[in-house]
């Protein structure tokens, strides 16, 4: 079990990692936000199933409670961060925020 564990926590690492150099190395809002919102979430939700799974360790109703509501939570995140990213990329087309084009920025 602990293998398990590890091996999701490691791709959680791993996602939030690549999001990290994603927002650091992509030009303008709207890549970075994309970055942003997918690698985040899917390593969030990794690293919660790491903390569920260890919880897990020792096996009573106490710990299977805990589990399920980290694993709700897990969900919350990967329905609410996908959307909170559109919503925010939408506030900033409307607001004038200009994407990226090869021949603007870098020279």
């Amino acid at each position: 079990m602990s293998i398990v564990v590890v091996i999701f926590l490691l791709a959680g690492l791993f996602f939030s990692t690549v999001g990290v150099i994603g927002i650091l190395r992509f030009p303008d809002f709207y890549s970075r936000l994309h970055a942003a919102g997918k690698s985040d979430s899917l390593a969030a939700v990794l690293i919660l199933i790491s903390v569920a799974l260890y919880n897990l360790r020792e096996y009573n109703v106490d710990n299977l409670l805990v589990s399920i509501k980290i694993m709700l939570i897990a969900v919350f995140i990967y329905v609410a961060s996908p959307t909170a990213t559109h919503a925010i990329t939408k506030a900033a087309l409307v607001i004038g925020v200009t994407p990226w084009t090869r021949g603007k920025g870098r020279k």
